[in-house]
């Protein structure tokens, strides 16, 4: 009997002893791992001739921190960037990062670059429904062409955003630039390209998108 006990128990330690690394590797496979912002852009978003560190996603990062949100932010922006080209990218962005949040900023090189509006509206629409299909919550970031554009164009050009975000139900930053672009002394407030808007102006460009960001958190 006593012989009958200590087989007994040996046998139980060997076998937790052997349970011990799948128990382990169980525990680290469950810590929950920080969401991921994936920020699909262009030059906007991209620090297109700024320092590294300076551009609006970047202090993006800070000001998680600073208000204890746990999440990390890729930054897949690509200077010169269009809504086609972020539409071939996307899949591949998906599947590797695996975002909880995707924040979409693009068109305005469509526009720069005269393509038809319908398409920009496309690839825009595709992006969303497939960040949605792959079970991930959507922030689009509108922008807005300058005067010389014409009224009518500037109008529909900020009703496609307007439509993608009504159709599939996402919530709209409507112009990225806005206190930036259309303020008195916008001038001072972009690099001579008169298209970039300089390390100044990041800081107005995140409080743009700072308060749609924080309720999809």
């Amino acid at each position: 009997m006593r012989m009958f006990r200590r087989d007994f128990i040996a046998a139980a330690a060997l076998a937790l002893l052997g349970a011990a690394p799948a128990l382990a590797q169980q525990g680290i496979k469950a810590a929950p791992k920080p969401p991921v912002i994936l920020v699909v852009g262009d030059s906007l978003s991209a620090e297109y001739g700024l320092a590294r560190g300076s551009g609006w996603v970047a202090l993006l990062e800070k000001r998680l921190a600073q208000h204890k949100i746990a999440a990390t932010v890729i930054n897949a922006s690509v200077s010169g960037d269009t809504s086609a080209g972020g539409r071939a990218r996307l899949p591949a962005l998906l599947r590797q990062h695996n975002p909880a949040v995707v924040v979409i900023e693009l068109g305005g090189n469509d526009a720069l670059r005269g393509l038809p509006l319908g398409s920009t509206q496309d690839n825009l629409a595709w992006m969303v429904e497939q960040s949605q299909l792959a079970g991930t919550r959507v922030l689009l970031v509108g922008m807005q062409m300058p005067p010389n554009y014409g009224a009518d164009y500037g109008r529909r050009f900020a009703a496609m955003y307007e439509a993608v975000a009504r159709e599939r139900k996402v919530p709209l930053v409507p112009f990225l630039l806005h206190g930036v672009a259309d303020v008195p002394d916008a001038a001072s407030l972009f690099q001579p390209d008169r298209i970039h808007p300089r390390a100044e102006a990041h800081p107005r460009m995140l409080d743009n998108v700072w308060p749609q960001l924080r309720k999809l958190l």
